[in-house]
């Protein structure tokens, strides 16, 4: 008994002063590796994240402060890519309350678009703070099929207001609304310039979105709804031919969904 009592009063043994300095070293080396982290790990990411879609090239500066050349392509075995004007400018900033993202395109960002992500416990959400935009058509056709056949030009207007993403357990919901309008639109397939004007506006509605589409001028006649059904958009619309001009759109028609006289019959999903 005695023995088992001494025992059990022993003190534990106190740690090597050395110990602590490892571990200090450890932790003052994982943070420089992280503060100083070069860029292109961040073009890694995005690159893993959308299947090559979306790749950062030329990569400057850190993953919290840098830039890059942004180029879109159609996926890992695409030979379609097409490159945004410019450079891409990024600044992260961690608080209290998650990160913190200002993002300038030189070519397309009067103000720099200010992102906020936020983790929780069951997932993140991804603020976009109110912004205006505009973006060249023409870096479509980097996606390739069927933009690189269409291959239109214009200019993109794109709104953001109050739109939120929030992934919770597994599950997307959305809220606010985004804009984007198609302006002075004009397609290889087409002798007409411009075809038209468009807007598409998308919006959730009890977390689930909602996109329309509805033309504001042109020879070209364009409208539908769709919504997202878990990851997949299930989508229904009409083109048009203005009356007189069905000879100069026809090929167009044709790419654009199942012939019904003078219109096109437009599913997705």
């Amino acid at each position: 008994m005695r023995s088992a009592l001494h025992h059990r009063s022993t003190p534990p043994l106190p740690r090597p002063p050395w110990g602590w300095a490892v571990s200090g070293v450890v932790l003052g080396a994982s943070v420089a590796v992280l503060a100083f982290a070069p860029a292109h790990w961040l073009a890694w990411g995005v690159a893993q994240a959308s299947a090559q879609r979306v790749q950062l090239l030329q990569t400057r500066g850190t993953i919290w402060d840098g830039s890059a050349q942004l180029v879109v392509t159609g996926g890992a075995a695409s030979q379609d890519r097409a490159s945004l004007p410019g450079r891409l400018h990024w600044q992260w900033h961690l608080r209290w309350d998650g990160l913190h993202a200002n993002i300038h395109a030189s070519c397309c960002t009067t103000a720099p678009l200010a992102v906020h992500v936020q983790p929780n416990h069951q997932g993140a959400s991804i603020a976009l703070a109110d912004s205006h935009s505009q973006w060249p058509t023409a870096v479509l056709a980097g996606l390739g099929t069927p933009w690189n056949t269409v291959q239109l030009e214009g200019q993109l207007a794109l709104s953001t207001q109050g739109l939120q993403a929030q992934w919770t357990a597994g599950r997307l919901r959305l809220q606010g609304q985004a804009q984007l309008d198609a302006l002075a639109l004009s397609s290889r397939l087409s002798t007409l310039h411009p075809l038209g004007s468009y807007r598409m506006t998308l919006q959730a509605q009890e977390g689930t979105p909602h996109l329309t589409v509805r033309t504001l001028q042109g020879e070209l006649q364009l409208s539908g709804n769709g919504q997202w059904v878990g990851e997949r958009l299930r989508f229904s619309g009409q083109a048009s031919a203005s009356p007189g001009r069905e000879a100069a759109l026809s090929n167009l028609l044709n790419l654009l969904g199942r012939r019904r006289g003078a219109s096109a019959l437009i599913t997705l999903g």
